[in-house]
């Protein structure tokens, strides 16, 4: 099974605002089978200003942390069908374009699953399920695929 994260998720990874969720996030990140998870290319763009306006980081920090997180996780490209389809969310479900694109991308990457803290936990579209994985209980789909 694929999964796609979101910003958050390697914000916290990287260390940005909360200690106890970063230690939740990489203990996850550790239990992923490997090849499952993936990143859509906006997540990236959102984590480079995550962490030099939030972080403290700098620009050159932030671009090697962006290069580390592609060496780890194949990444999703942002096309013109995803920005589309990222519209036609945005206008039917009232998400933010960008969150969209995350989602869309996520769908067209072929995952079921995107991790995320910030979307709305357990809305499907595309196939994808959003799913918080730092709140209990745990998704039964997350469940199975740490276990799987």
């Amino acid at each position: 099974m694929k999964i796609a994260l979101d910003t958050n998720i390697l914000a916290y990874a990287e260390g940005v605002n909360d200690t106890v969720r970063r230690e939740a996030v990489l203990t996850l990140l550790r239990q992923l089978p490997e090849e499952s998870a993936l990143i859509p290319a906006q997540v990236l763009g959102e984590l480079f200003n995550v962490l030099v306006r939030k972080g403290g980081r700098s620009k050159m920090q932030a671009r090697e942390a962006l290069l580390g997180w592609s060496d780890s996780f194949q990444t999703i490209p942002t096309s013109f069908d995803i920005v589309m389809a990222a519209a036609d969310l945005a206008a039917d479900h009232g998400f933010s374009i960008w969150d969209a694109v995350i989602l869309a991308a996520a769908s067209q990457g072929g995952c079921r699953l995107l991790l995320s803290e910030d979307l709305q936990n357990g809305f499907t579209w595309g196939g994808v399920t959003v799913v918080n994985p730092l709140i209990l209980p745990q998704h039964p789909l997350l469940t199975a695929l740490l276990h799987a």
